[in-house]
């Protein structure tokens, strides 16, 4: 929690200068509690896996939060029932007049298309243009912070000659970010994919902060300066066997695919892999919701178009 100190104390300004979060009085005073109302945009094939991991770090916090699961109508999902997508989801129409403190967009299997090909890309794009005034803060996953990187920044995604696959160590480009409060000095995060940003794309761009990286992976959490718009290009959220099903599914498929780096002890498939990411994987979507949604949010949530150009 924050600490709250009168509005003039000296130390305000000494501990935000140290990047310690205070609430003054005047904030603790107007502030209310509300559910968090958070929306996840599922673009992945397994949506039942993706929505209970997800599900998973959102709800390891203090806060209370109400997920809206939605999916594209633009296409339809061969792995997901049809029961389970009227049971639980809706679609963009059902809920574009509404406002979300938090929006999820995650990743999804289209990387060797351009994102123009993509089935849904026209209703992804409205989407994010909706989401800066309907949302107070966007959080990408993987394809979908390549996407995000590309709608709104115009940075292109570059093909891989290997497939970036496994468990690789990662450190702080920006350590007074809140986004990385109590992260240690090296932290692991998944990664599964055959495409990247550059470096230096994201350094060329002045509306975004390169929070974290890895010489192996490249940019991996990038973020506005206000926090609205967050990018990973990582995989915070999986399980400890995602990544093995991944591997056996491409290796019973025949396709060209290398043992997941730093997952299987001794890289032997046969030992269950080690889990190295837990518990910053739950301190990044923690951070997320505390920093960024809740501390940031109007309490009369339709007051964030008031905010579109914060």
């Amino acid at each position: 929690m924050p600490i709250k100190i009168p509005n003039e104390l000296p130390a305000a300004k000494i501990l935000t200068d140290e990047n310690i979060f205070v609430m003054t009085e005047t904030r603790a005073m107007t502030q209310d509690i509300r559910p968090l109302q958070i929306m996840l945009l599922n673009l992945m094939p397994t949506k039942i896996d993706t929505e209970t991991q997800l599900s998973r770090l959102l709800g390891n916090t203090p806060l209370q939060v109400e997920l809206t699961l939605v999916h594209t109508e633009s296409h339809i999902s061969k792995n997901t029932s049809e029961d389970h997508l009227l049971s639980f989801y809706q679609t963009f129409d059902t809920v574009k007049d509404k406002h979300f403190d938090g929006l999820i967009i995650t990743g999804a299997p289209v990387e060797h298309l351009e994102f123009e090909e993509v089935e849904y890309w026209d209703e992804l794009c409205e989407i994010m243009e909706w989401s800066k005034t309907h949302v107070y803060s966007t959080f990408h996953i993987c394809w979908g912070a390549q996407a995000g990187l590309y709608y709104h920044f115009g940075i292109k995604k570059v093909d891989l000659q290997d497939k970036l696959f496994g468990i690789f160590p990662h450190t702080a480009d920006y350590k007074k970010s809140i986004l990385l409060r109590g992260f240690d000095d090296v932290f692991y995060l998944p990664h599964s994919r055959h495409t990247t940003v550059l470096r230096e794309d994201v350094l060329n761009e002045p509306k975004l902060k390169l929070l974290a990286s890895s010489p192996l992976v490249g940019p991996a959490i990038m973020s506005t300066e206000n926090g609205r718009q967050i990018f990973v290009t990582g995989h915070a959220e999986y399980d400890q066997y995602t990544l093995d099903k991944e591997y056996r599914r491409d290796l019973m498929a025949g396709k060209p695919i290398k043992c997941p780096v730093n997952y299987y002890p001794h890289d032997d498939m046969t030992q269950p892999p080690l889990v190295s990411w837990r518990s910053h994987g739950n301190l990044l979507y923690a951070n997320w919701l505390n920093y960024f949604v809740y501390q940031s949010t109007p309490y009369e949530i339709e007051k964030i178009k008031d905010k579109a150009n914060d």
